[in-house]
């Protein structure tokens, strides 16, 4: 279960790896306790600490779904933390989740008027903060939420802390105490009136540094020898430097919309070469169900929260202290010659020493987040430095780039303001993409087509990500194209061009992506590699990186089963660039059999594509053809709209692989739930804007012998073609309407595209909802329609099923 992973995790315990010995025979009296390996599994974990778990939800993606916590799973990952109270562990975790949130000190402003209502919701934990602020008791609390009272008494002990920083001056002994109940730096900061490096240097001052102790089972009574630790404030350090080649692997923390267990797998893979080449890593990860949080995955595991302070006092730890003479030992010099560009002596504090490395490519936007605040804190980065990934997310300094390369981009411009997003707007002209700087998955971002619509979303746009500037790019609908690379500074490696079936305005995460990109033409393709080296290397990006691109013009738009489009000029147009590990590198890596990881860190320490074997460029086109299609909760989350666009909504994804383009499809739509089912009726309710693109596939409906069901606007449209088509209400028209005709049974899937008007809105959004609470595939695309009708012929017949080894070998 879950919690099975949980456990493992909190006590150090491997449940999983004890079950699988007992199945094949063995008795837990037999089985080595790998940790203490003096004990066996037959002895239960003693813990000398307290672990707390909090759910990670994704309604900071959808405002508009239903907060309340019940019965129903609605959380897409988790958090966990590890201290010697349960006070610390708890508000370790709150900022594990890397939500809005931040810490405990947080409010909603509408709090500030009226009674905050306790009753279950995602908030619950900072409502509880807040009316102990505002005086209530915590058995009052206790009493109305029904929460144990050694639970809310916790929380007035951490608020009559915020109290005490409030009201007295900064001591030691306050400081210590603020410490051990696990208030963070900038916590302290904001109730002290410091800034949170004011607070770090007064911990340097006065000697207040956390240590780090180990998981090991047996609560201190065997040698342990897990290089499995958690911070606190107490005496003993348990985990001295590891010294020698090393580095630093920022993990990606809870799962969450737009950063799931992709980011996860490159950590581990990141892991695994860096041990191969001879050297060290250090993970640092929040995530119990995660691979990299396994303590024999690395060569020392740091559980804790993925912030600014846990990982430069991580990297402080593990910094090798050179001679007072300022010289550098031989085991500092081996390590600086042994990781190129990335060891250097640093200054902390009044010590000078070498940290390690820290690598920041794998761990998604969280890490990126970090890579300006640990190179403004002097600690080295591996990999591309903090400047190419800033000049890549800085909208200015990267269109200055591509300019300068001659790489085309569409009109665009940035807003700091709704009257600067106007003048914007003004200058490129509507339909525009708004979209925060520094996100992942699409978060607030938006196609408007209008002055309203503009001032509406840049403010949630502002919210997302406050303090940076907001995006407006001109929204062009064409061929979006995706391209992960491994670049050594000169060379760039592209194992394989990634079509999507949707066009450009649904989001990568949720597109249908298609390896190798069928429907493009060679001058196309070749065009994308010279965009990717230039781009490559006028970043200097050392590693891995991710350009989406988008195609207008070319031959008419059609199914890539279909092969190459013909006719007409196309223009190809870079989106954005990424210089870190993407949520496709699983994708393309097992698709092409190309290890972009492995080569990634290679590069890193020092080998260039070339040195590992590699030829630059774009490699050889596989025989395969592998489908990434995504996969939805939205049966979980009621009150949200599940049509495709701009922002993400899929929490995970899977993965069609064969020889036939038709076949892959099918597989990856079964896979994902999104199939067209043999049997049933098809309901179509399409926008008017859409019908006239829609005749394809009403057409390759009927041939195929589907009996079709359609709203009045749509009906008339089918019947107009002389195919038989029973007519259906919409929601609001009486009965029998749209809604009873899923609900009884009749429809096995729905196309249902999104207009922009809001009565018509409202109908498909009823539509979507009664389709995703009845587990009936919806499809707000024609892209994705089109191409499931396709895969009805490819058919389940068709499948090639073999090995995927045996598949790579006979490319």
């Amino acid at each position: 279960s879950r919690s099975s992973a949980l456990a493992s995790k909190a006590t150090g315990y491997p449940i999983a790896r004890v079950a699988a010995k007992i199945a094949v025979g063995r008795t837990l009296d037999e089985i080595p306790n790998a940790v203490t390996r003096m004990t066996t599994a037959a002895f239960e974990p003693a813990l000398d600490y307290c672990v707390v778990k909090i759910p990670r939800w994704p309604f900071d993606k959808f405002p508009t779904g239903d907060r309340r916590i019940g019965t129903q799973m609605k959380a897409t990952g988790e958090v966990m933390a590890i201290d010697r109270s349960y006070e610390a562990a708890l508000q370790k975790a709150v900022r594990s989740l890397e939500n809005n949130r931040g810490s405990l000190l947080w409010e909603d402003p509408s709090w500030a008027e009226g009674e905050i209502d306790l009753s279950g919701d995602d908030d619950r934990l900072w409502k509880m903060a807040a009316v102990l602020r505002r005086g209530m008791s915590a058995r009052e609390v206790s009493r109305r939420t029904w929460i144990d009272p050694w639970f809310t008494r916790a929380m007035e002990r951490i608020v009559e802390m915020e109290r005490r920083l409030l009201s007295e001056d900064l001591t030691p002994r306050l400081l210590r105490s603020a410490k051990r109940l696990g208030f963070s730096d900038a916590q302290i900061g904001t109730l002290a009136d410091r800034l949170p490096e004011q607070v770090r240097a007064l911990r340097r001052e006065w000697g207040l540094r956390p240590v780090y102790k180990m998981v090991d089972t047996c609560a201190g009574e065997f040698e342990a020898f897990t290089p499995y630790f958690y911070s606190t404030y107490d005496q003993e350090n348990e985990a001295p430097a590891l010294g020698g080649d090393r580095a630093v692997v920022l993990g990606s923390g809870p799962i969450r919309i737009g950063q799931g267990i992709e980011f996860d797998y490159c950590s581990v893979h990141a892991a695994w070469a860096l041990q191969a080449l001879g050297a060290k890593s250090i993970m640092i990860n929040s995530n119990p169900e995660t691979v990299s949080t396994d303590f024999d995955t690395s060569d020392r595991l740091y559980f804790e929260p993925l912030d600014e302070e846990s990982v430069r006092d991580i990297i402080e730890n593990e910094a090798v202290p050179l001679p007072a003479g300022g010289a550098v030992s031989q085991e500092a010099a081996e390590a600086r010659l042994e990781v190129p560009g990335g060891a250097a002596a640093s200054r902390i504090g009044n010590a000078h020493v070498l940290p390690p490395p820290a690598i920041v490519q794998f761990g998604g936007q969280t890490a990126i987040n970090l890579s300006q605040l640990l190179g403004v804190a002097g600690l080295p980065l591996l990999g591309s430095s903090a400047s190419a990934i800033d000049t890549a997310s800085d909208r200015g300094r990267f269109e200055d780039l591509a300019a300068r390369l001659g790489v085309p981009q569409p009109p665009a411009g940035v807003a700091r303001s709704v009257e600067d997003a106007l003048q914007v707007v003004g200058n490129i002209g509507y339909p525009v993409l708004v979209r925060p700087s520094y996100v992942l998955g699409g978060r607030a971002m938006e196609i408007v087509q209008n002055a309203s619509e503009l001032v509406r979303y840049f403010g949630r746009a502002m919210e997302a990500a406050p303090g940076q500037s907001i995006l407006i790019d001109r929204y062009l609908e064409g061929i979006e194209v995706e391209v992960d690379a491994v670049c050594d500074g000169e060379d760039v490696l592209i194992p394989g061009v990634m079509e999507h079936i949707e066009r450009a305005g649904v989001h990568s995460g949720d597109s249908m992506a298609v390896y190798p990109a069928l429907a493009l033409t060679t001058d196309e393709v070749e065009t994308i590699v010279d965009y990717t080296a230039r781009l490559g290397r006028g970043l200097d990006v050392r590693g891995l990186m991710n350009i989406q691109y988008v195609i207008t013009g070319g031959g008419a738009y059609r199914s890539m089963g279909r092969g190459p489009r013909e006719g007409g000029e196309s223009r190809v147009y870079a989106l954005e660039v990424n210089p870190r590990a993407s949520r496709t590198i699983p994708f393309i890596s097992k698709a092409t059999g190309v290890p972009m990881v492995r080569i990634a860190i290679g590069v890193m320490q020092g080998r260039s594509i070339v040195e590992q074997g590699y030829r630059p460029g774009l490699v050889r086109r596989s025989g395969l053809v592998a489908v990434k299609a995504p996969v939805f909760s939205m049966s979980k989350l009621t009150g949200v709209d599940t049509f495709l666009g701009p922002e993400m909504k899929s929490t995970g994804e899977v993965m069609g692989v064969d020889r036939d383009y038709g076949a892959a499809v099918a597989k990856a739509l079964i896979a994902a739930g999104l199939e067209f089912p043999e049997d049933g009726g098809i309901l179509l309710s399409i926008a008017d804007r859409d019908k006239a693109e829609s005749l394809s596939l009403v057409r390759a409906l009927a041939e195929r012998g589907r009996r079709l069901i359609a709203t009045p606007g749509t009906a008339a449209m089918i019947d107009s073609l002389g195919i038989p088509v029973r007519e259906v209400a919409k929601q609001l028209r009486g009965h029998p309407n749209v809604l009873d005709a899923i609900e009884d049974g009749s429809v096995s899937a729905v196309v249902n595209t999104v207009t922009g008007d809001r009565v018509t809105l409202q109908d498909g959004f009823m539509i979507r909802r009664t389709c995703a609470e009845r587990r009936v595939p919806c499809f707000t695309s024609l892209d994705t329609a089109r191409a499931a009708v396709e895969s009805l012929s490819g058919g389940r017949g068709l499948y090639n099923v073999m090995r995927m080894e045996e598949y790579l070998r006979r490319q």
